[in-house]
């Protein structure tokens, strides 16, 4: 195959001791002429041979019929309101609809596909007034983590005139007759989508005023490389601020009557982490691993600033905690299986909630204004569905359920455990067709992200039962660095351990070999972000292991990633590789550096033009790289959306056009 030339501007440092060639760092320059026309043939190339290949249009149709069905996607109870989300089936934007009561009719609240032609605009509700009248939504535009703040009156239906921009990873919090949120500066002209984000403020808003009178709060110019967040108690008598260094760990001060009107540290940071979870009178609750690395609930007296643990650690651990109706709900994890425990506001457990099936529960949400409760559930065969249940019998019954064409009972989902280099064993979901042979020659798809503290659960995807459907087996694995086992079990998967994760996904991919679900040459994976450098570190490591692979938005250059937008903040999770103990440490693994002349799979590699959170110089400089090296005769293509960013707000359209090229590429190339 011939590809594109990637011209190389000769470059080399010496890091350490070590030298590090990057040749391909003028792909960093969002705004290179050049760049666009190399993105423009790769594209080009990447096209030519996925229409060689000759059914996608067979797979297109496919997708779409599954992919058409009426869905909801979250619930949330505002006072008197339920807001629900909705697709009646392939719009590129669900829509948001508001009833009151359970037996309201139905309006549109907001519909994304009316703010723009191509369903790249999306939006996402964020926080309500204390007196339910007001509430804000995060509006963004092709893919980008940069995001405008909007309002809605819930009484009129009507979009106020505010709008707040250049924020980021916001939560707005309302006080009075504003609310807090936190901003960067606007970045330079040009570098919009790369520049480093730094010296994050929180900001005071009041209803009806301009951006430019908003109130600054708080700003640590000492410390430009942290993240902070103002949350107000329901009282609205308290501040609760969150300050974190980065993904993981944080120092949380409150502002109250007990601190007479200053922020004071209760929490030290930065060791642990301390989640806000909501408050009840004078009473902040947070979920802590402080010396607890399954989790605990404890609470805190704003008046006394004294702080109490009322939900010790167990053997199982906490990865949610929702405070509803004086009770405390938490969601456990026990061996990935998600288990609902309710407390009261003391600690004491009172019950537990039967879910539906083996899956994922989500977003516990209700109000004064119902008896009932509601929430979400989901899993590999299950679409999104929201049920209810009251405290009194505990029954879940159906509130607002999708529907889906095919038969869930056709398919099963079975839990296998592999040991990985180090003896651990390390938990997989499989999921296939009822009565399938396993000879060793199913087509599979192998995912994994493994890292950041985040478990990878049960979760419904169309693709996956089309993928199914032709005969695959899909398996997750829930390898260290996630939050599957606790805080333990992402520690030994980050930093100097980063390693063991990759281990522990070899280790999977090779049981799924020695029990004949798949071989090597019928084996796919695939990985997102973390996952994407995931992929390219196992890629380099066992090349002939796998059979295709797909790294999507992947983090490749760990000699670089902090260098833009809001990657400093991974340095917590990778390690910073302007320090010699980390360098030495990430140089090992890092996909762009250890790509050889040897023999690869086939790989496709995925990234967007506006990602932001994950630059896509990184996929750039990669698939350069694998182009120049790789002796087999496999492709080496990267497959570069348009008007696009990291994955959240992307279009149906565009995700079925994406799914449909990654099976027309894997069918073609599994043997």
């Amino acid at each position: 195959m011939k590809y594109p030339n990637s011209k190389k501007e000769h470059f080399v440092e010496n890091l350490f001791g070590t030298t590090v060639e990057d040749s391909y760092r003028w792909m960093e320059d969002e705004s290179n002429e050049d760049l666009r026309t190399w993105i423009d043939e790769q594209n080009d190339l990447t096209q030519s041979h996925l229409t060689s290949i000759g059914d996608r249009s067979k797979i297109k149709d496919r997708l779409e019929t599954l992919f058409n069905y009426s869905k909801y996607e979250n619930v949330r109870i505002v006072g008197e309101n339920i807001i629900f989300v909705y697709n009646d089936g392939l719009q590129n934007q669900s829509v948001y609809y508001i009833q009151k009561g359970l037996d309201g009719t139905p309006e549109v609240l907001i519909d994304p596909n009316t703010l723009s032609d191509d369903g790249t605009v999306a939006i996402d509700l964020n926080g309500h007034s204390k007196d339910n009248r007001y509430i804000t939504y995060l509006q963004s535009s092709a893919g980008s983590d940069w995001h405008e703040i909007r309002i809605i009156d819930l009484h009129t239906l009507e979009i106020l005139e505010d709008k707040l921009q250049w924020v980021k990873f916001t939560f707005t919090s309302w006080q009075d007759d504003g609310f807090y949120y936190s901003a960067f500066d606007a970045p330079e002209s040009g570098k919009v989508l790369s520049e480093k984000n730094t010296d994050m403020k929180v900001f005071y808003h009041q209803l009806g005023h301009p951006q430019s009178e908003d109130r600054e709060v708080f700003s640590d110019k000492e410390n430009p490389l942290r993240y902070h967040t103002v949350f107000v108690t329901e009282d609205e008598k308290s501040l609760i601020m969150s300050s974190r260094k980065g993904t993981y760990g944080g120092e949380i001060k409150l502002m109250s009557e007990g601190t007479k009107g200053a922020f004071e540290k209760i929490f030290e940071g930065f060791d642990s982490e301390q989640v806000y979870v909501g408050s009840k009178d004078k009473f902040a609750f947070f979920v802590s691993d402080e010396n607890a690395d399954n989790k605990k609930v404890v609470k805190l007296n704003t008046l006394t600033l004294e702080v109490e643990t009322v939900i010790e650690e167990n053997k199982s651990n906490i990865q949610e905690v929702f405070l509803v109706k004086d009770k405390l709900i938490l969601i456990y994890l026990e061996d990935v299986k998600s288990v609902i425990k309710i407390h009261n506001l003391e600690g004491q457990y009172e019950n537990e909630l039967e879910l539906p099936d083996v899956g994922t529960p989500f977003e516990f949400t209700t109000s004064d204004d119902f008896d009932e409760i509601f929430y979400g559930f989901t899993s590999y065969i299950h679409p999104i569905g929201f049920y209810s249940f009251n405290l009194k019998d505990l029954k879940s019954k159906e509130f607002k359920t999708s529907e889906v064409s095919y038969d869930i009972s056709d398919y099963i989902t079975e839990q296998v455990f592999s040991n990985s280099k180090d003896g651990t064993l390390i938990p997989s979901f499989v999921t296939y067709k009822k009565g399938i042979e396993l000879n060793g020659m199913s087509p599979t798809m192998l995912y994994a992200y493994g890292g950041f503290n985040s478990s990878i659960n049960p979760f419904f995807n169309p693709a996956v039962i089309y993928f199914i459907e032709r005969g695959g087996i899909h398996v997750e694995a829930n390898i260290r660095g996630g939050s599957e086992y606790g805080e333990a079990w992402h520690k030994a998967g980050m930093l100097f351990n980063k390693q063991n994760g990759y281990d522990d996904f070899i280790a999977v991919a090779e049981t799924l070999i020695e029990k004949k679900y798949t071989s090597k040459n019928h084996l796919a994976i695939s990985g997102r972000s973390n996952g994407g450098l995931l992929m390219g570190a196992v890629s380099n490591q066992r090349p002939d292991l796998f059979t295709v692979v797909f790294p999507a938005v992947g983090v490749m250059d760990m000699m670089r990633y902090h260098k833009f937008t809001i990657g400093w903040g991974w340095a917590v999770e990778y390690g910073n590789p302007e320090e010699e103990t980390h360098f030495n440490n990430i140089i090992k693994y890092s996909p762009l550096h250890n790509i050889e002349e040897k023999d690869y799979p086939a790989t496709m590699v995925f990234t967007a033009d506006h990602d932001d959170r994950v630059v896509p110089a990184h996929s750039f400089k990669y698939i350069a790289r694998l182009q120049e090296k790789n002796t087999s005769d496999k492709p080496m293509l990267i497959r570069i959306d348009i008007n696009s960013g990291h994955g959240a707000g992307k279009s149906k359209e565009k995700i079925i056009k994406e799914e449909t090229d990654k099976f027309a590429f894997l069918f073609h190339h599994i043997k």
